[in-house]
């Protein structure tokens, strides 16, 4: 039991890590399945549309899921454009406010789509087929290429013997695409290193406090969940209750649509304050009625986590 409490901690402190890691070895493996049993080059003159759409389109299809299974992403959207709840949706200090939020979700979707095409151009099944269908590829990477018709070029993927000829005079397109794809690998792993570390530098809190934020933040939506079914569950029962019985209802308290607005808007850190979440800080300013609640802090990604776990809600 021991072992496995450590194992269930082990995961819940890097679920972040696993949950990219678990999305990357998924998208992976689809690739690996798409590239040797649906996908077959045409080797004619469809060759580059081919290629490239199984190159590019599932990795834009995976950008767009990433959107979609972000529940920060309905978070953010929901209600924007509601002129009764933000009349000033449309100016500009809400679009670079939007934009800057809208930064980091983009990262997280990228996982999947870069993931793809990484694994694919190592593959290079896709890449060879597309590169073959434009002969501005042999003019690249090829010494002479005035041995190689178009059509012998449509052709390289399906045969072997006219590959291994190109492969003497020219840089094959199997070892062009594989230099793409360590060369794209590369840049991922150094852009991520450079962002966290400037993240972490950029941070407004020290590591512990960082800690105990992340602390707060996870119990603060356990106990939010856990209230949020036990007083829906008691209206529920109230009406339900008065329907069948005919009878008059209660007063049953339950937060206005106002406080409810309140408390779903994105939180922004601002380091004058002490506030952990936009509950905390709806909480601490007499329900949002203060003028303190209004304002608007000054890191809006640094911080992002507390997000992502209100959003979970």
């Amino acid at each position: 039991m021991d072992k496995l409490q450590k194992a269930v901690d082990f995961c819940i402190r890097h679920q972040t890590t696993l949950s990219f890691s678990i999305v990357s070895l998924l998208t992976a493996a689809s690739e690996r399945i798409f590239s040797s049993v649906v996908f077959k080059c045409p080797c004619n003159s469809e060759n580059m549309l081919y290629g490239y759409s199984f190159l590019l389109a599932p990795a834009f299809v995976l950008l767009l899921l990433g959107y979609m299974v972000n529940t920060r992403t309905w978070r953010l959207f929901t209600g924007t454009c509601s002129l009764e709840n933000n009349p000033q949706c449309c100016s500009w200090r809400a679009c670079a406010s939007f934009c800057r939020l809208f930064l980091p979700m983009t990262t997280k979707a990228l996982v999947a789509p870069l993931t793809w095409i990484a694994v694919a151009l190592l593959g290079a099944s896709f890449y060879e087929c597309a590169a073959s269908g434009s002969d501005i590829t042999a003019r690249l990477f090829c010494k002479n290429n005035t041995n190689y018709s178009q059509e012998e070029l449509y052709k390289m993927p399906c045969d072997e013997k006219l590959s291994a000829a190109m492969s003497s005079a020219c840089l094959s397109f199997h070892a062009q695409s594989q230099l793409m794809g360590w060369f794209l690998i590369a840049s991922i792993m150094t852009v991520a290193l450079i962002s966290t570390c400037i993240t972490h530098c950029c941070s407004p809190v020290s590591y512990l406090q960082f800690k105990f934020w992340k602390i707060y933040s996870k119990k603060e939506h356990e106990l939010f969940k856990v209230k949020a079914k036990e007083h829906a569950t008691n209206l529920a029962e109230r009406n339900t209750n008065c329907f069948f019985e005919a009878t008059d209802p209660e007063p049953f308290p339950t937060p206005s649509n106002e406080d409810w607005q309140k408390v779903s808007i994105l939180y922004t850190f601002n380091s004058q304050e002490q506030y952990y979440s936009t509950l905390h800080k709806y909480v601490s300013t007499n329900r949002g009625k203060s003028a303190k609640f209004k304002e608007e802090g000054q890191h809006l990604t640094v911080l992002e986590f507390v997000d992502e776990a209100q959003a979970s809600i």
